[in-house]
């Protein structure tokens, strides 16, 4: 049965970038090349993650990574960046529409990409939040982390698709 993780019970250090290392205080059991993961993966950024150890198995859940110390916290995230790394929309390009298949060009934080959209439907779910995740017709993904932080000529591109 996993262990929940709160507060400073525990030193979490980086190891190899997407793995890290758990260290519990009280007890000094050390849990070696955990590999974070969002068990909400869209809805809780922050929450519930899970620690699966080498044969997937969850070792620990971190009810929230805010609740471990800035250290940790800051660990756990750059893991969780590191493998799911989803880029990012800064700026919309340019947009175009071709017997319903939209082609569109993007700024991310990860470079320019240019790519199909066949479905409005199921491709571009908008959250209660203010962010937007776009899936492309090669079930790649984006994210727009708040569209209301877009430039007025990317808004006028995406919002009448949301």
């Amino acid at each position: 049965m996993p262990r929940y993780i709160y507060d400073h019970e525990v030193t979490i250090t980086d190891n190899d970038g997407i793995f890290v290392d758990v260290e519990f205080l009280e007890t000094r059991e050390a849990l070696r090349e955990l590999e974070p993961r969002r068990l909400f993966p869209i809805t809780g950024l922050d929450g519930f993650i899970t620690l699966l150890d080498s044969e997937g198995s969850e070792q620990a859940i971190i009810r929230n990574i805010y609740d471990l110390p800035d250290a940790a916290r800051e660990v756990i995230e750059r893991s969780l960046e590191e493998y799911y790394m989803i880029p990012r929309i800064q700026r919309f390009v340019k947009m175009a529409e071709n017997f319903d298949i939209w082609m569109w060009t993007v700024e991310t934080d990860r470079g320019v990409y240019t790519f199909e959209i066949r479905n409005h439907n199921t491709a571009i779910k908008p959250l209660f939040d203010g962010r937007v995740l776009i899936k492309d017709a090669n079930d790649n993904r984006y994210e727009i982390p708040d569209v209301r932080q877009l430039d007025k000529q990317s808004q006028r591109m995406i919002l009448p698709n949301l």
